[in-house]
């Protein structure tokens, strides 16, 4: 296929230059970003027949530089409370008018973002289909009209119910993409050029559930007296059971599961046991999914540790989980006897939640390229949530765990990744301690007051 530009005054791409070291590390570069002044990109395959590219789309598009002008809206967690606790007609509608208008905002920024990546990066595997992703919801949301009654509200949460499940392929392709770019950006502009979608995503994805599970409650005439829920978050959010919740579900799992395939030998003893300690009545306001994909990641990696550090064992080190409560905080340790994190691919604890292979060397491994592939091409993608991998291991009516076709659990790089992003998104912290040759320490705090922006980054 060979691409031509319309109009013909249209000015040329800039080139990407990169000098690397013979390892393929960047040693220096100048890159320019792929920045393309037209209303349109027309693709002429052989034969001359003429397609127009729905995926590429210019930074001097005025409906884009409408909305990416504006700044987004933050809000706190408390915001998201107290506006959804007397829900009624009229706020639920504000609410949807919010969301209709809110999104297509932070939604231009992001697609401002990737046209400023360099034309290498943006020609890489998995970024044109997240693009055209983007600009597709963009496109959609800007021309959705006013919602002013409870059926059409009814309709926009279906309407934004299927971009979300058309979305479930963005994190693999975007992680594929910029892993296979990472020779030709800096670390430093590749980390953050992540965070900021990822953060991006988070938010919108909470905005938008958070409406459609309001109108859920405000549908099955849910009182105020209700207190559980409000919209996503759980307003007394026992962290103790959420610990339990996900170790029940990590500990059915086979012992060999598809991420463990590894030529080492493996012990065949059962999953460790998770001792909980510390303050396990805690209980405050959060999202639970959230929570639970921090705490599920971590037990993941500790269980995996454990067992490949003790292949001969016939009972496996318990993995330690302390829950800490302060006036302004909760604390959660997870403490493992897994050997650490010593290895020749990262050089600190810290690197692992890196998309650059000069920080983390396994970003351009075979077998993770691959596994990204594999889910960005399944119907299932991914969305970052508990719900989607516990899905695959509800028993049946005889208690046995169905095999599903694609694992359940498979080692792309994000899990480390997107939990210290969910833990920073309203304000926490995620630390990893390495104690090489005995075991790793990770410690996650979370404000509790719930009066934190969203940790939005335009």
């Amino acid at each position: 296929m060979t691409w031509r530009i319309s109009p013909p005054h249209t000015r040329q791409l800039a080139r990407t230059v990169c000098s690397r070291t013979t390892s393929g590390r960047v040693y220096s570069a100048s890159v320019r970003p792929a920045i393309l002044y037209s209303h349109e990109l027309r693709l002429y395959r052989p034969g001359g027949v003429r397609d127009v590219s729905t995926a590429v789309h210019f930074y001097q598009n005025r409906h884009l530089e409408a909305f990416a002008s504006k700044p987004a809206t933050r809000l706190t967690l408390r915001q998201l409370v107290f506006f959804g606790k007397s829900m009624n007609e009229e706020r639920l509608i504000k609410s949807a008018n919010y969301v209709r208008t809110e999104l297509p905002i932070r939604i231009a920024h992001r697609l401002r973002d990737m046209q400023a990546l360099p034309y290498v990066v943006v020609t890489q595997e998995g970024i044109a289909k997240v693009y055209e992703l983007y600009w597709n919801a963009f496109d959609k949301f800007r021309r959705y009209p006013q919602i002013n009654t409870l059926q059409e509200n009814n309709a926009f949460c279906d309407f934004v119910a299927n971009l979300l499940k058309d979305h479930k392929s963005v994190i693999p392709n975007l992680s594929l993409g910029m892993s296979l770019s990472s020779p030709y950006l800096l670390p430093d502009r590749l980390d953050s050029f992540m965070r900021r979608m990822l953060v991006s995503r988070i938010s919108r994805r909470v905005l938008a559930e958070h409406h459609i599970a309001l109108t859920r409650q405000v549908n099955s005439h849910e009182g105020s007296h209700v207190r559980d829920n409000v919209g996503i978050i759980t307003t007394a959010l026992d962290v103790k059971e959420c610990i339990v919740r996900c170790a029940r579900f990590l500990q059915q799992r086979p012992y060999h599961s598809g991420e463990d395939s590894l030529d080492a030998p493996l012990s065949n003893a059962p999953w460790p046991e998770v001792e909980i300690e510390g303050h396990v009545n805690t209980k405050f306001a959060y999202i639970r999914e959230h929570l639970e994909y921090i705490v599920f990641e971590l037990l993941k990696n500790a269980f995996r540790a454990t067992r490949l550090k003790h292949p001969t064992a016939q009972v496996l080190p318990p993995v330690h989980a302390t829950v800490v409560a302060s006036d302004n905080n909760v604390c959660l340790r997870i403490s493992d006897q897994g050997g650490g994190l010593l290895s020749p691919e990262v050089k600190s604890p810290s690197d692992l939640f890196s998309f650059s292979h000069v920080r983390n060397a396994t970003r351009l491994e075979d077998a993770r390229l691959g596994a990204l592939r594999t889910v960005s091409s399944s119907t299932r993608g991914m969305t970052a949530t508990v719900s989607e991998q516990i899905g695959t291991l509800q028993p049946d009516a005889h208690g046995e765990i169905s095999p599903d076709p694609v694992d359940p659990y498979p080692r792309i790089g994000m899990g480390l990744p997107m939990s210290n992003i969910y833990a920073t998104y309203f304000g926490g912290s995620l630390d990893l301690v390495s104690m090489d040759g005995y075991g790793t320490d990770v410690f996650v705090r979370l404000p509790k007051l719930g009066t934190n922006l969203e940790g939005i980054e335009l």
